[in-house]
């Protein structure tokens, strides 16, 4: 059982146990040995990061531990994580590191690892990699002086991405498109903007002044809602909102109105349906997206392959059954064709091209399933119990479960990188949604917190 690694990497805590610098040391040590370090210039790893404070730190530890058993060090700064992805192909590189907690707080970081075909590393060596460190079996005096690995400085790194980012779309212009781009504060803040304006679109860019602090803050996926006025005032055609790591995004339509990722994949996978692209007729999604989504993809002759919830079990899903879309109901929308994780810009460009295309505003394309009720609830919990421990928890779920029957659900499951358990109720009529997760909640909160 892992440790360190969750489900999206290393994640907690800035300067708290396991984001110190002094893991990191460690943690860059045991990368180097997991991917056969073997002194300068035998291998490279990619090192990106969002523009969160801690970054700095965490940045110079990692380098340290790598450079320390000869591995050279890329730097390329504030990076969005599907950059880092790209970037590590590009340059020929063994793996690749980004260090951003994506969506959460400025107070927060983690750390990502990439191997050297942009995917993210499996779990077997994610766990390999912890052990090293936990058990202190990592040694670097093997590696001489003249074998210590260097760090370099990459100048040209984000011209490589946009132009990456841009050939996605065969370049297609964006001429007569007004966007509204939220950057988050974040990783994305100055390269996304270029992206948008290199294609011809009007931009009108906000978040996009980090200090270090400000990463996500009242801004970004987590709050679409927040440009939702200004996509109305200035008569955009489409509002977009990646966030801290730029990996996921959701939109907003012409009239204000959030589109997430559920809706984004629906009219992607009948677009690609459509068009003949759509690989072996099958989107890949997770167990938390709408039902609604589901009866649409029926209806229209679209196999769906449900995933645990994480990108990179969707990813899994996709890279076994060779299937090119998939996505979380969350923003993570990944374009197999184009990119090995989530790219919350290439999103945001494919579906542009298709209103273009198809000459239809994003709230027609939007229109396309119907969403059940949902709601979801983030609960603070003191530890992680199996709920198959806690036999009052079971009764209610089992309770929920047979009295909305096929006509909703209830998922319960823990975080994978927090102490929270999130519920999520889901039915055809509202008020089963609310009566059943203030039953639930009520029970999780006398027996977990």
């Amino acid at each position: 059982m892992k440790r360190l690694f969750g489900t999206d990497g290393i994640r907690g805590k800035a300067n708290a146990y396991p984001i110190t610098s002094e893991i990191a040391l460690q943690l860059g040590k045991a990368i180097a040995a997991s991917f056969g370090a073997e002194g300068h210039g035998s291998s490279s790893v990619v090192i990106g990061k969002d523009t969160r404070l801690s970054g700095y730190m965490l940045e110079t530890a990692l380098t340290s531990g790598l450079v320390s058993m000869g591995m050279d060090v890329l730097e390329v700064g504030p990076m969005p994580t599907p950059a880092i992805a790209h970037l590590i192909k590009s340059f020929g590189a063994t793996c690749g590191i980004v260090i951003t907690a994506s969506h959460n707080p400025a107070g927060d970081n983690g750390i990502k690892l990439f191997g050297c075909d942009g995917f993210k590393v499996p779990d077997q060596q994610e766990l390999e990699i912890e052990n090293k460190i936990l058990g202190g079996s990592i040694n670097s005096a093997h590696i001489g002086s003249d074998k210590i690995g260097k760090a370099f400085r990459i100048d040209d790194a984000r011209g490589r991405y946009i132009e990456f980012a841009k050939s996605s779309i065969k370049n297609h212009s964006l001429k007569g498109l007004k966007v509204v781009l939220d950057c988050a504060n974040g990783a994305a803040y100055a390269l996304a903007p270029m992206i948008f304006r290199e294609l011809g679109a009007e931009v009108t860019a906000v978040a996009v002044k980090p200090d270090g602090h400000n990463i996500n803050k009242d801004c970004g996926a987590t709050h679409p809602e927040n440009i939702a006025q200004l996509v109305k005032d200035t008569g955009a055609h489409l509002g977009v909102s990646l966030d801290g790591d730029a990996d996921r995004v959701i939109l907003i339509d012409e009239n204000g109105q959030v589109v997430n990722g559920d809706r984004i994949l629906a009219m992607c996978a009948l677009d690609y349906k459509q068009r003949g692209r759509l690989a072996h007729d099958t989107l890949v999604t997770t167990v938390m997206s709408n039902m609604g989504l589901m009866v649409a993809m029926k209806q229209a002759g679209i196999h769906v392959e449900v995933s645990n919830v994480g990108d990179r079990y969707v990813i899994d899903n996709m890279r076994r059954g060779e299937f090119n879309l998939g996505g979380e109901q969350s923003g993570h929308l990944i374009f197999m064709d184009y990119v090995t994780t989530g790219d919350g810009i290439i999103t945001a460009l494919h579906v542009l091209t298709m209103m273009a295309r198809r000459q239809k505003t994003i709230s027609q394309l939007a229109d396309c399933m119907e969403e059940y009720p949902q709601r979801l609830t983030n609960i603070k919990v003191r530890e992680r119990i199996p709920l198959t421990e806690i036999p009052a928890v079971q009764a209610a779920i089992e309770r929920c479960e047979t009295a909305l029957g096929d006509t909703g659900r209830a998922l319960i499951r823990y975080s994978g990188t927090e102490n929270l358990l999130r519920v999520m109720i889901e039915a055809r009529d509202g008020a089963d949604v609310e009566k059943w997760t203030d039953e639930i909640i009520s029970v999780i909160k006398k027996e977990l917190c």
